[in-house]
């Protein structure tokens, strides 16, 4: 009787390991497939976007690109927040705004793939965004925790800022109990350009 719960606990643990193994090599496809569209999207010069005004995304569509240098990161950016885009990259959340629409943008991704090496990010670390019709830069000057039902994190802010979320903590197994929020805001141009 032991050796036999001792291999079905091995076989549930092979079992875990597998679907784990699956789901990974699933979102890695997926995110490189949306990576490599909202790539081409960015760098369209046959149906080019010049101006903000012309770009109007659908939901579960590639927008953009999230650089984040300090982290080798380079993500694709999904309208909307639903699970189905966070396994494509970065969500940007529909009721907020674009870049260059000098009020709150906020972008989520899960802190166990897209944003797995949040952690090691500190202020004055530069996010870089490529929309179709332009690219911008923004520089962390704060980050907080806050409860994972926490809303207030969305909200007008009178300027332009990028909002980054995931759960937190970082290493925790299951549903997070809280958010680890990145409030950044834009760089400024030098007056020589």
């Amino acid at each position: 009787m032991r050796n036999f719960a001792s291999l079905l606990l091995i076989l549930i643990g092979l079992v875990f390991t597998a679907v784990s193994l699956f789901q990974f090599y699933q979102h890695s496809a997926s995110a490189k497939d949306s990576l490599q569209k909202a790539e081409q999207l960015v760098a369209d010069e046959e149906h080019p976007v010049n101006e903000r005004a012309q770009f109007a995304p659908k939901e579960n569509e590639e927008i953009g690109v999230l650089r984040i240098p300090k982290i080798e990161g380079v993500l694709p950016i999904v309208e909307g927040t639903a699970d189905e885009m966070l396994k494509k990259g970065v969500g940007h959340f529909s009721s907020t705004v674009f870049p260059g629409d000098k009020e709150q943008i906020l972008l989520s991704g899960h802190r166990d793939t897209v944003f797995r090496d949040f952690g090691q990010l500190e202020k004055g670390d530069r996010f870089i965004i490529d929309m179709p019709y332009g690219t911008f830069e923004y520089e962390m000057r704060e980050a907080k925790i806050v409860e994972a039902d926490d809303t207030t994190v969305i909200a007008p802010q009178g300027e332009e800022v990028l909002t980054l979320s995931t759960c937190y903590p970082f290493g925790y197994i299951g549903p997070a109990p809280d958010r680890y929020v990145i409030y950044a805001y834009p760089v400024k141009p030098s007056s020589g350009s």
